[in-house]
């Protein structure tokens, strides 16, 4: 691919809910020279068999507030080099970024060689920007948020709500319970609860469980495949069968399910139990639970309260619909003058 007087166009994406956030504005993008970013995790590998993909080691300031500060801060400067590398050798016109940690250093470098920042911070932040964008929102030329209550709160930002309802037919679904923990972080307890649920036979249903690569939990239990990874086009796969998916609160795996009209349980992850960096999923679901979208457990009993109300749940079929934010994104990146017009993006 070369630039041919277009600007190159670097996107840029932490794992989960961030690049797929990144894959949904591809009408923008796909027109442009254009390469992914992102971290090395099961999505992160199924992408780059599709896109140019550079792969930054995956770190944030809540691995210190989990204990780890030494592997937070050998894995940033890993990053930081990293990330020049990348930059120095694609020198990218435009960056577009969805967040999060990850990614801070390709909007630095990015920027101090010029290149244009439209940051878009997370869908998953609806009442106030989230760490990334308020640490790196000063890289950015462009401030987009995905809710007014975020946009409020982080200056200059301009909001574009996706969330829309969907009415399209259902598509033939199976007695098949999906669980998923996600691309990123392992996730003992979902795996826990949906494992003694299916013993104790509280779900009929056969269970696909994802169990992340240095997860477990299962194996043995009659009516239970247990896989480590499961690739992007494998999860959409497996949602179009699914009637019940129990994931964590992250919104990709949310969003994912919700389009498929399945019936949707999250367990979100909790900051007091070391099991992410704060308690943004616990918001995240009770925002998608006061819609009606979804039902929210929290533990064990309550998990097997939600089976049960499931199964008389209409599920709402939703989707993201970024054409609003294309539509202001578009003159923004038709605006940059490529720096290296006729130069090899690759190579």
């Amino acid at each position: 691919m070369t630039r041919e007087g277009r600007p190159v166009i670097c996107l840029a994406a932490s794992g989960g809910g961030h690049v797929r956030q990144i894959l949904d504005l591809a009408p923008l993008w796909d027109e442009y020279p254009h390469f992914l970013v992102t971290e090395a995790t099961a999505l992160g590998r199924s992408l780059s068999e599709k896109f140019d993909t550079s792969f930054v080691p995956h770190f944030a300031l809540g691995q210190a507030k989990l204990g780890a500060p030494f592997l937070m801060l050998g894995r940033a400067l890993s990053s930081l080099w990293t990330s020049l590398r990348i930059v120095l050798k694609r020198r990218p016109d435009i960056v577009i970024t969805t967040g999060a940690g990850s990614q801070v250093f390709i909007l630095f470098w990015a920027r101090l060689l010029g290149a244009r920042i439209i940051l878009i911070d997370s869908f998953a932040r609806f009442d106030a920007p989230s760490a990334f964008a308020r640490m790196a929102g000063f890289l950015a030329h462009h401030r987009f948020a995905q809710s007014e209550g975020s946009a409020r709160s982080w200056n200059g930002a301009v909001a574009f709500d996706p969330l829309k309802h969907i009415d399209t037919p259902a598509p033939e679904k199976e007695d098949l319970l999906l669980a998923t923990v996600g691309a990123t972080l392992p996730f003992a307890r979902l795996v826990d609860y949906v494992a003694a649920a299916k013993e104790a036979g509280h779900i009929p249903e056969r269970v696909l469980l994802q169990v992340g690569e240095d997860g477990e939990g299962g194996e043995g239990i009659d009516g239970v495949e247990t896989v480590k990874e499961l690739s992007f086009d494998a999860i959409r796969q497996s949602l179009t069968k699914a009637k019940l998916v129990v994931c964590h609160g992250g919104t990709g795996s949310i969003i994912t399910a919700l389009q498929q009209h399945c019936r949707v349980i999250v367990i979100p992850r909790q900051f007091a139990l070391g099991e992410h960096y704060d308690n943004h999923q616990v918001e995240i679901a009770e925002a998608f639970a006061a819609r009606g979208l979804i039902l929210v457990a929290h533990d064990q009993e309550s998990f097997a309260e939600a089976l049960e109300k499931a199964r008389n749940h209409r599920p709402q079929a939703v989707t993201t619909d970024y054409s609003e934010m294309i539509a202001a994104l578009r003159p923004i990146v038709e605006s940059v003058v490529p720096r290296r017009s006729g130069t090899a993006l690759t190579g």
